[in-house]
Formats: structure tokens, C-alpha cells, sequence
């Protein structure tokens, strides 16, 4: 038992991080402005910067989706500085329609799909309008 014991405090001592001693001497970084308000309503919105250049911001409310369904609307942005020095933004939608970010850093889709999305979506529309009994041009 005294063996396993001391096997077990060998592999913990020796599994600890390296650069534990860097993350430790990293200074803490102060909050310049941070502004928020929340509402009874489910509306709110806040935003903060950080003298390192990290900048946040978001607001969001209730939506009601369908007749039953009620859900989130959010949009926002944030930006930072990354280990290179080049500034990194995005912003972003969530909401029925799921999370749909925007920034430059982000890969982009190959035309095709871009295509088919737009075909998809054309088609769902199409689909819609039948439904509803309107007509399609």
C-alpha cells in the first residue's frame, strides 16, 4: 500500500506544469470600464475593457419564436490582442437561427457551399410561400 502510495505522489509531482511559475509572475490585468444593466424584462446589456486591450461587449432580450416557443437574442463583439501583436475581432448574432459569428480570423466557406446555402435557403422560401398560398416569382 505504501508503495502505491508513494507511486502515486511521484506521478503527481512530476505531472505539475512547467510553466505554472510563468502563469503565477503574470501581473493581474486592471478593468479600465465596465458598464451593465439588467432588466426585469430579460433585456440587458454590458461591455467592458481591460487595460491589456481586451474589449467585450454584448446585449441581448427575450424573443418570441413561434406561438410556444420563446428564446434568446443576443448580439455582441469582442476584441483582443493576440501573441503575434495582430488585433483579433469578432462579432457575433445568436439567436433562432443559431450562433453566427463574423470576424476575419475566421475561415471562410468555399463558394460551392455558399451556393448551396443560397439555393437551400431560396428553396425554403419557395416552399413557404406555396404553403402560405402565395405565389413564387
Amino acid at each position: 500500500m505504501k508503495l502505491i502510495v508513494l507511486i502515486a505522489v511521484v506521478a503527481l509531482a512530476s505531472a505539475r506544469p512547467d510553466k505554472l511559475d510563468d502563469l503565477e509572475k503574470k501581473p493581474n490585468v486592471a478593468i479600465l470600464n465596465q458598464q451593465s444593466d439588467f432588466e426585469l424584462d430579460g433585456t440587458y446589456n454590458f461591455n467592458f475593457e481591460s487595460e491589456d486591450g481586451v474589449k467585450r461587449e454584448q446585449e441581448g432580450k427575450l424573443k418570441q419564436i413561434t406561438e410556444e416557443a420563446a428564446g434568446a437574442a443576443v448580439s455582441g463583439s469582442y476584441s483582443y490582442t493576440d501573441p503575434e501583436g495582430n488585433l483579433v475581432s469578432l462579432s457575433f448574432v445568436a439567436d433562432e437561427n443559431g450562433f453566427q459569428p463574423v470576424g476575419d480570423h475566421l475561415p471562410k466557406p468555399h463558394p460551392a457551399i455558399v451556393r448551396a446555402l443560397e439555393q437551400i435557403r431560396r428553396t425554403n422560401e419557395a416552399d413557404a410561400a406555396r404553403a402560405a398560398g402565395g405565389h413564387h416569382a
